[in-house]
């Protein structure tokens, strides 16, 4: 903790307003705990370690569920650990975003009559650098409101100084190690971005496109092809067959005319070919197409471009000059004139790439670019994974990891933007080429100049468990918090983010992976499973749903459906239902306060305690066993269940509805009880409080005179277990349970009282009649008793005088006329399933509906019978 949060404790609470007010509370509360400095981490602290990275958002981003969903995880792991003694460090920061950046950036030029380049490039990133200062980084202030407990002093931006140095000091390394190279290969170039990208930054979707057929050559030397892209017939430079097929063996070696041109192309054989497709036969355009190109490479074929970067048609003829959809239609046209077209389909439904940041279609281009040589990196995190050094959580979330780093294609790094680290490489006038660190004075002279491309986002995020602690320097920061604990984040960007933190890590640090556990997380869906998006008309902001219910009942809906690796469902009324969660928690204390309860002093003996007391406690200390052990097995929606049934079922809804009756009574049971109830809260609101921080805080503050919970221990188990105690408060909520149901199912008010005997003599119970006579409204019996209704309930006897309280005849007449609709409901159902036609006939769904109305009027005639069974003179 700083020096800062080492002040008195502020003055206790005395009393809570009547309603929990998460607007009045939330800001105050959350400035004060930064500005105690509780989020901070020292470095030369000799706690232990607990650190966890923040997936740095874009920073032009805003909060969106998924943030909200993956920081609340983050924000209750970091919280219980900083209350276990921890020396926590939840590390913030964001992500200069290059693409996304610079599109803003220009889009907003527009609104002016201007692109980039009539400010020039230094102008321009001067001009990014602005907008980040006036626009960027709303998603701080947002992170704020959610309440996340990050160290906002080592908050971090990936074009720092800091960052900037360690991207060069990495590029650097390996470029000498020969592990970055320069080469033209097939890239996924974006016409609309202006930029290659790499092939996780690529959306596959299904569109409607044409495959059209189209006949080669002359004569007996004609092959029929076919393409989804006609307009890159104009780059074929051969046709390949597979060297066994017996249809084209006649044809290997020869040049076939290529129609439309003035060429003639090869026919190869390659075995990349699958004759069993199509005809056998497909066209070879080496600077359009990844396959191709390495058939290109294999039979040494030259590789014409016929596109310029923004996919319009550079070759020359008539199609020069126009658009890739245009010359497709006009190509396609002009072979049908020439009697070429074979066939044509439309619509072809197939797979098409789209930019992931525009949604441009991509356009797959020969490119001089920088790449990386990812096998012995991928090696290294593949092996990091199936050595144990590194757990994957859930497991079965390691098949998916492995499928990708044991199958990765080198990475192209570079990137034709002007936002972002530019690529620390000079050229000379003689073809030079001069990598340089950050230590090293560029060349400089007439004829040199810098790479104009800069470095793919992921590369710098790819640093970011490192970085952000100061590497490449030995920093004390580094030394103490890496490798991190564990990452948080989720399974769709396990590929983008994960796998090349994993390979800069292990290369950067000598072999240490840059953490010990992936903790993968689902996606947010809403409440029918669907994804959320703008499109759909399913998005939610979930500002709005703070402003309505508050923070905390936005976090424990999205922690209650957090399951390893599964997405997660959530829909308003589920909000709603944690807002009032969050409003039980608050009146339960405020009563609790009302009667005394406290935290002063040691707990009471055992000796001392009612069974009840003893029951409670034994209660809480295996919620809090079983609360760590889902905590450690990142199980939140385990959790987070626990803790709602407990506190709402056990705490609330018994223990304190059956220590009513000891207050009321006064004494020194009730002084036990008090000390009782104010351990339990004390406890259980330290429990929940990583997950629902800032009601937790005020409740607890107002309980304890405590500086903040924040800064308190997490419980531990004391070991104390009361089995006896147990079993007879169980018995108790049966008898309860079952004369509540016997009450509803007469129709009576939860209010009316009852004139009843209980028959608890020689019985654990009988301790506790004065709280089941109050729980149950249940009166003394008097002179004229008369026991109309017996309940015998787990070796206890409730004998109930319903005289004069319900209209007997009324009720036997209303529950003979249900039981006579139930067993006709009954017997309809039971002739159709008995109907061997109509059960060949109707569809399976009607079917199993039918067999669901029969066993749901067994269920009604089941429980009417047994109402009838227990009105007065049955």
């Amino acid at each position: 903790m700083t020096e800062n949060a080492q002040q008195e404790p502020p003055a206790p609470i005395t009393e809570l307003p009547t309603q929990y007010a998460p607007a009045d509370v939330e800001g105050p509360l959350y400035e004060r705990w930064v500005e105690r400095g509780y989020f901070e981490a020292d470095a030369g602290s000799e706690k232990p370690p607990y650190t966890v990275v923040i997936p740095p958002p874009n920073v032009t981003g805003s909060l969106h569920l998924g943030h909200a969903f993956e920081h609340t995880l983050i924000d209750a792991l970091t919280r219980r650990k900083r209350m276990q003694g921890f020396e926590t460090l939840w590390q913030p920061g964001m992500d200069h975003a290059g693409i996304a950046t610079q599109n803003v950036v220009e889009r907003e030029l527009g609104k002016e009559g201007k692109s980039r380049h009539d400010l020039g490039r230094e102008a321009f990133v001067e001009r990014v650098w602005q907008w980040k200062g006036e626009s960027g980084g709303q998603i701080s202030g947002q992170m704020r409101r959610l309440g996340d407990g990050v160290a906002w002093s080592r908050e971090r931006f990936t074009m720092d100084e800091g960052l900037s140095t360690a991207v060069q000091t990495i590029f650097k390394r390996l470029y000498d190690d020969e592990l970055i190279y320069r080469a033209e290969r097939i890239i996924n170039w974006c016409p609309r971005c202006l930029t290659a990208i790499s092939d996780i930054e690529v959306d596959y979707q299904e569109d409607d496109g044409e495959l059209v057929s189209m006949k080669y050559g002359e004569g007996d030397d004609t092959i029929v092809v076919a393409t989804t892209r006609a307009e890159t017939m104009l780059g074929d430079t051969a046709v390949a067959v597979h060297p066994d097929d017996e249809r084209y063996k006649h044809l290997v070696g020869k040049h076939i005319r290529l129609p439309l041109t003035d060429r003639s192309i090869p026919v190869v054989a390659d075995e990349h070919v699958d004759p069993e497709f199509g005809t056998g036969a497909v066209k070879v355009t080496p600077a359009h197409d990844p396959n191709d190109f390495e058939i290109g490479r294999r039979h040494d074929l030259p590789a014409i471009a016929v596109m310029d970067e923004h996919a319009v048609i550079t070759a020359h003829g008539p199609f020069q000059g126009l658009d890739r959809l245009e010359a497709r239609s006009a190509i396609v046209a002009a072979l049908r004139a020439e009697g070429r077209i074979v066939a044509e389909k439309r619509p072809y439904v197939h797979s098409v790439g789209h930019c992931s940041r525009c949604k441009t279609t991509i356009e797959p281009r020969l490119s001089l670019q920088w790449w990386v040589k990812v096998a012995p990196l991928a090696k290294a995190a593949g092996d990091a994974v199936r050595d144990g050094r590194v757990k994957i959580h859930p497991q079965e979330m390691e098949k998916r990891y492995f499928d990708w780093v044991d199958n990765l294609h080198d990475w192209c790094i570079s990137r034709q933007l002007w936002w972002g680290h530019r690529i620390p490489v000079w050229y000379g006038p003689n073809g030079e080429i001069v990598c340089v660190g950050p230590d090293d004075e560029p060349p400089t002279g007439e004829g040199w100049h810098q790479d104009t491309d800069v470095l793919d986002t992921w590369f710098s995020s790819g640093l970011w468990p490192f970085s952000t602690l100061g590497w490449p320097e030995q920093t004390e920061s580094l030394a103490k918090f890496y490798p991190n604990s564990v990452l948080v984040t989720g399974y769709d960007i396990l590929f983008f983010w994960v796998a090349r933190m994993m390979m800069f890590g292990l290369y950067a640090m000598d072999g240490t992976p840059p953490f010990h556990t992936i903790a993968l997380h689902g996606m947010v869906r809403d409440q029918f499973g669907k994804k959320m998006s703008k499109s759909f008309g399913n998005a939610v902001n979930p500002l709005d749903w703070m402003d309505k219910y508050g923070s905390d009942a936005l976090r424990f809906t999205l922690a209650r459906g957090a399951n390893p690796g599964v997405d997660v469902p959530i829909g308003e009324d589920w909000v709603q239902g944690s807002r009032n969660f969050a409003n039980k928690i608050w009146n339960a204390t405020r009563f609790a306060l009302m009667n005394g309860a406290t935290v002063q002093g040691p707990l009471p003996d055992a000796s001392a305690m009612s069974s009840t007391d003893r029951w409670i406690l034994s209660r809480l200390n295996s919620v809090v066993a079983e609360v760590d052990a889902y905590y450690d097995d990142f199980q939140f929606a385990k959790l987070s269940d626990a803790l709602f049934h407990f506190a709402w079922d056990e705490v609330f809804d018994w223990y304190v509805e059956l220590s009513k009756t000891t207050f009321q009574a006064g004494g020194e049971p009730a002084e036990v009880s008090k000390r009782v109830l104010g351990e339990v809260l004390d406890v259980t609101l330290r429990l929940l409080h990583p997950v629902v921080p800032f009601v937790t805080e005020t409740l607890w503050t107002t309980l304890t005179g405590g500086e903040s919970v924040v800064v308190a221990d997490w419980p531990s188990d004391s070991g104390f277990r009361d089995a006896d105690a147990e079993r007879e408060i169980g018995t108790l909520q049966s008898v309860i349970t079952e004369v509540r149901r016997f009450r509803a199912d007469q129709g009576l008010q939860p209010g009316q009282r009852v004139p009843a005997r209980l028959t608890l003599d020689g019985s654990a119970l009988a301790a506790h009649e004065p709280a089941v006579r109050q729980l149950l409204r249940l009166q003394p019996e008097g002179e004229s008793f008369t026991a109309t209704a017996t309940l015998p309930v787990a070796g206890v006897e409730v004998a109930l005088d319903l005289s004069g309280v319900i209209d007997v005849a009324a009720e036997r007449k209303r529950l003979a006329k249900d039981l006579a609709a139930a067993e006709k409901e009954k017997a309809q159902a039971t002739a159709k399933l008995g109907n061997e036609a109509f059960l060949a006939k109707a569809p399976d769904h009607v079917v199993e509906k039918i067999r669901t109305r029969l066993a749901k009027a067994d269920e009604d005639i089941a429980r009417i019978t047994t109402q009838l069974d227990r009105l007065p003179g049955a």
